[in-house]
Formats: structure tokens, sequence, C-alpha cells
């Protein structure tokens, strides 16, 4: 059945935008939904699409590609660094077991060695679905989640440089002089992709400033450079781009352009990969055939044993106890970006049976959902040092002793007049309790002209509201130096002015408003927390803030992260004689002597991060945060939230933000405090006029400046 590819094109985008949301309300995977849309609308089903559709085809290799760039471009290399040794050891066990498992499973069912050994390759990467559980539990910090993390870029690269010869061997005559040619060959041309585009990238970002539009197209031709190069040398092009994400992981960070590069990537080439691959699948004639069903079973039985052998040993060596080998064996079951990824290159190179495909697609979808449920139960029991939880990543700076005592300087864009005078307010409660001064700043965007008549009508409405500001900020008893500049963007105008004051804090309006353009372009404030080297209180005011006398704050991590919100909801409370009260939502699991550790863990973030704080602190079994936080905060004036970057992973079968979930459904004032993308923070100076530096970026997709 011929198509026109304007056509095909057409269909595809209607089946990623429906079918998983549709999935995702029956609670259900929205990958497996394109995978079920790709069966139905094959060769096998509708036959609407054909395998050697070429608009398909295009599309999902380019998906391929931008699959396991996405897999090297989420790989914690800060982690990984942390506890090399051990990653590494764990890493070869978690590898070398499954690699001979799935090698004895191969021989078997009739394999040839290299086919056999492909398949071992295939159990021997993992995908890290499970961490968001773990970062959620708080125990990311506990030596055994860490060194499993570690060891994905030990199982990745592995199964990759498997898959490599492996292909290289079935292309010609197997020699010994061809497979050290190809080994040669694949660590020059390694050590080009990692270091080379490594230096390349960074020298690029650095010249090129603010311009996200080129630094984006940057690292899309570092990617499919890489793959082609990948290709003239003989190995798969998949090898080539998980390399290139490597090369660039640490030039994007987690900014804006990465941001960018995920969500090119989530909404569009990798769905179309997953709907090629239910193309393939020929569901009666995997329900006929009795040989593949036996396959499938090896496959799911050798995989999730090998892995469980592979933690095991890493337990006898390492001494940890039975909860953190589960949790080590959970986190590592899961099969999906490289294990796909090689396996569809495997298949398409004759390597790979229609049989093994079936069972690795079965084995995607069982892993993904067993990994995270184990996971969830295991890792509620761990525990890690108190030095992880409480200790900042940056010291804590005492200005007393370190720099010379100066007044708070609060930046307050304006821009919208119906959220002007509570923005305003706010900061003026912080800077009497505090002593220092609000900077009303109007930004106008530059023209090519100085002298458009568009310009002068920005400037005489820029003119309006800081007088505005400046008249409220002196009835309410502070002083006000108002600025206006003019500059390229709002954002930039922002976060350039806030320097340039060396302000400590930024108080901007928040809007609803979320979108594909939004998440595709960023907006003013995404590219303000990107940018600032101070926080950010991203607010929501439904009343003034003089009235709000009960301060709800979720903690959802148990980590030294969790500091600033901590401090600046006790800054604000005592500004406004208000009482804070801390919340977290457990899982209803939970036994009481882990529900009394995570209260001790709270009692000391307060104690270092608040001590002259009288804050409350309550736990609340749910298994469903975003509803919980929401039932608990009817009762609450103001919830005071850590905004967090939304990860658009390809690995995530389920995307979940409880922040933004929790924004949209919430009647009552909001702050979302974003911490800056750079550590060496400074918040609002304690009472004692110390001030205090807090890590970690944060960012909430879809917020626009009032």
């Amino acid at each position: 059945m011929h198509i026109e590819p304007i056509v095909s094109f057409a269909i595809l985008l209607a089946v990623i935008l429906i079918v998983p949301l549709c999935f995702e309300r029956l609670r259900l995977p929205g990958l497996l939904g394109l995978l079920l849309a790709g069966v139905a609308l094959g060769p096998n089903g509708l036959n609407v699409f054909e395998t050697e559709s070429e608009t398909i085809r295009l599309l999902s290799d380019i998906g391929l590609v931008y699959l396991l760039f996405m897999s090297g471009l989420e790989i914690d290399i800060e982690q990984f660094q942390a506890t090399k040794h051990r990653s590494a050891s764990f890493g070869f066990f978690t590898f070398i077991v499954p690699l001979i498992t799935g090698t004895i499973v191969g021989r078997l069912f009739g394999f040839d060695w290299n086919a056999s050994i492909l398949i071992g390759s295939l159990f021997a990467s993992h995908t890290l679905l499970a961490y968001p559980i773990v970062s959620r539990l708080g125990v990311v910090n506990n030596e055994a989640v860490l060194i499993t993390i570690g060891a994905t870029i030990f199982t990745d690269i592995g199964a990759l440089l498997v898959l490599a010869i492996c292909i290289g061997v079935n292309q010609g005559e197997f020699t010994v002089f061809s497979l050290v040619r190809l080994l040669l060959s694949l660590i020059i041309y390694s050590a080009i992709v990692l270091f080379g585009f490594n230096w390349l990238g960074k020298e690029f970002f650095r010249r090129s400033g603010d311009e996200e539009g080129n630094q984006f197209l940057f690292v899309l031709l570092a990617v499919f450079v890489a793959a082609l190069g990948a290709e003239v040398i003989g190995i798969e092009k998949i090898v080539g781009a998980f390399l290139a994400g490597l090369a660039v992981n640490s030039v994007v960070g987690d900014g804006p352009v990465k941001e960018k590069v995920l969500f090119v990537g989530s909404v569009l080439f990798v769905p179309v990969f997953f709907i090629d691959l239910g193309l393939l699948i020929d569901v009666p004639a995997f329900i006929s055939s009795l040989g593949a069903i036996w396959l499938t079973l090896a496959i799911l039985v050798g995989l999730i044993s090998s892995k469980f052998v592979a933690a095991l040993l890493a337990k006898l060596a390492f001494r940890y106890s039975w909860r953190e080998m589960v949790t080590m064996w959970s986190l590592s079951i899961p099969q999906v970006a490289a294990t796909l990824a090689a396996t569809l290159v495997g298949y398409r190179a004759g390597i790979l049976s229609e049989g093994v495909l079936n069972g690795v697609i079965v084995l995607m979808l069982v892993t993904a959902t067993l990994g995270p449920v184990i996971t969830a139960r295991s890792a509620i029991g761990l525990t890690v040092p108190e030095t992880n939880i409480v200790e900042p990543e940056e010291p804590i700076l005492d200005t007393e002793s370190t720099v010379e005592k100066r007044s708070l300087s609060i930046v307050v864009p304006v821009y919208n007049p119906q959220t002007e005078r509570y923005l305003i307010e706010m900061a003026a409660m912080l800077v009497r309790y505090e002593t220092g001064k609000i900077v009303p700043l109007s930004v106008t965007t530059a023209h090519a002209h100085m002298d458009a008549p568009q310009l002068q009508v920005a400037l005489a409405r820029s003119t309006t509201l800081l007088q505005r500001a400046t008249e409220m900020s002196q009835s309410l008893g502070v002083k006000a130096e108002p600025l206006y500049r003019i500059d390229d963007s709002t954002a930039q105008g922002i976060s350039r002015a806030s320097r340039e004051q060396n302000a400590d804090l930024i108080i901007m309006g928040w809007g609803k408003t979320t979108g594909l353009r939004a998440r595709l372009f960023g907006n003013v404030i995404d590219s303000v927390l990107w940018a600032s080297h101070c926080p950010v209180a991203v607010t929501r005011l439904l009343d003034p803030p003089a009235n709000i006398r009960r301060i709800l704050v979720p903690i959802e991590n148990l980590s030294q992260r969790a500091g600033g919100v901590i401090r600046f909801a006790d800054i604000l409370a005592a500004a406004s004689n208000a009482q804070v009260t801390l919340l977290h939502i457990c899982d209803t699991r939970t036994t009481s002597n882990r529900i009394e550790w995570i209260e001790s863990q709270l009692k000391l973030l307060v104690s270092r991060y608040s001590p002259d704080s009288n804050s409350e602190i309550q736990i609340v079994k749910d298994d469903h945060i975003a509803g919980a936080i929401l039932n608990e905060a009817k009762s609450y004036d103001l919830v005071v939230l850590r905004s967090v970057r939304r990860r658009m992973s390809f690995g995530e079968l389920a995307i979940s933000d409880v922040t933004t979930e929790v924004v949209k459904q919430l009647n009552c004032s909001i702050v979302m405090l974003g911490e800056p993308q750079r550590f060496g923070t400074l918040l609002p100076r304690t009472r004692d006029g110390a001030m205090h530096n807090f890590p970690e970026q944060a960012s909430e997709q879809g917020a626009i400046v009032e």
C-alpha cells in the first residue's frame, strides 16, 4: 500500500500525539502503545505502513541514532567519578555474567557463535529506569546505588563494543588481522570523538555565548558526524552516537540546550523508532511458534537470573546487605535503550532472527515494569551516611569571616501591572527583615534602529512601570533603586542586570502557560534560571504576602539539595510571622523505623540550614505524591516548592513530574524556588548576617513572566 511521504508523516505525528496519551490514561506505558500502533498499522495489521517505507526508515534511523546519543548524554559522569573503582568492578560483574548467560542461551537454541555472543551482549547493558525512585527516597548517595549508576557506563560501552565486533565479523571473513585492525580503528576513533568533540564543543559554546540555536545545531551536527565516522571505519553508527553523547555530556550540562535536544528526540524521532519496531513484529507467527515462545522465556529467565548473580557477586565482594543487593539487581534489570538499538541493528544485519527480536521486545516490557517495582520496595529500607545528607556540596559562607557585610539586594522584574504590587510587597517583606534594597527592573528588547517608534513606546511603558514600583516601595518603607535597560532579550537583561547589581535574589511573576512553544523554544524564566547567579523565586500570589500565616514546604528528596527551599521558607515565615510545615510523602509500605529515620533526617536538614527555625515536620503515607500534597495544601496560604527541571528521558516509560502536577491544581499562592545552574549561590542572609550557599539548578517548564 503506497502512501505519499507527507501523508505518512502526518499519520505518524497523529499516532505519536494520541496513542501514548491514551495508554497513559489507562496507566499503561506510552511506549507500549507505540509498539502496538506499529503492529496494527504494519504489514501484519492494517498495512498502512511498509517496513521498507523511505519516510519510516529515515525517521527510524534518526531515532535509533538519537536513542543511543541520549543514552550517552544522560550518564552522570560526576557520580561515576565518585565511585569509579567499585563501579568498574560491578560493571564487570553485571556485564560478563549476562554476556556468558546470553551466549549459552544462543547456543542452546542453535545460533552460531557470532549470533550467540551478540545475544549475550544484549543481556549485558541496562537502563536506569528506576533512578527517579531512589532519588525520591533520598538514597542516591547509598554506595550500592551509586556504583550501580556508575556501572552503566561500562555495560553500555561494553555491549556496543561487542556489537561492533559482531557486525564486523558478519560483514567479512573473520581473521585475527581483521579483528586487530577493527579494534585499533575503534580505539583511535573513540579517542578522537571523546576528546576531540569535547574540546571542540567547549570552544564552540564559549565563543557562541547565549546563542542557544547555534549550540543546538552544533550538538546535532556532532552526533550525526560521529555516527557517520563510525560507519566509515566499519562499525555501527549507534556506537558513534553513544560516544558523541559521552563527549558532549559535560559541554551541555543540564541547561536549556540539553533540554531542547532531549525534547526533539523524545517527542519525534525516538517514538518513530518504536513504531518501526512494531512494524517488524508478527504477532500471529510469534504466538503460533512454540520455539519462539521458549526462546522468549529463555531470554527472560537468563537476563533476570544473570543480573541477580552479578549483584550477588558484588554483595560478596563489597559486603553489602541483602537489601542493597536486591536494589542493585532491580536497578540493573531494565533493558531499553542500548538493548533495543543493538537488537534492531543485529536483526537488520541478518545476525539475529525474528524470534530474538520479539523476545527482546517482550524482555523490555517485562523488565521495564519489574525493575522499578522491585526497586520501590527494596530501596525503602536503604540508609545513607548522615554526612551525605546534611553537608552541602559547597561550603556555607560566613560573611563575618570571609566577606564584607553588605545590604540585601532583591531584583524584581516588572512587566504586568496586575502582579507588580504583590511582587514588590514580597520583596519589601524580605528587605525589611534583612535590611537592604529593592531593584525594580524593566527590560526593553533592543531594535535594529534605536530611534524606532516601537522602542520609544516600550521605553515609555517601562518608565511608567518603574515609577509605580518605586512609589509602592516607598509606601512600604523600603529603599528602591529602579533600573531599566535595553538588551537583546528579556531573560538576558534580567540575568545580566542581576549580576551587575550583585543581587541576592530575583523575584518574578509566574503564569500557567505551558505548551509546545514553551517546551521547544524555552521561555523567560527557563532562561533566567539557567543564566542567573542567584536564586529565583517564581511566584503566583493570590493574596497580599503580608496575609500569609501558614506555609507548606513539600520535601521530596531527603538530601542537602532541599536546604535552600527550607532556608527560604523560614526567612519568609519570619518576615510575615507565619508557621512553616515541612511535608514528606512516603510509600504506604514504609515501616515505622523508616519513618523515624526520615524524621531524623529532616530535623538534621533544619538544624543545618535553619537552626533558629520552629518548623513543624509532617510525614504522610501515600502512594500518590501529588494527590497527598494537594490534600494537605488545602489548609495553607502558601506552598513553597523546589522547581525541578523536567527530564524527558527516552527511558522513562511513564514520564511524571510531581511539581508540574501539583502546580496545575493548587488553589493557593505558590512560590517555586529555582536555584542557579552553577554552585556557590547566595540566598538571603541569616538573622546574624551570614550568607549561605546552596547547590543545584532548577527550572520549571512552561513558566512565563507576568
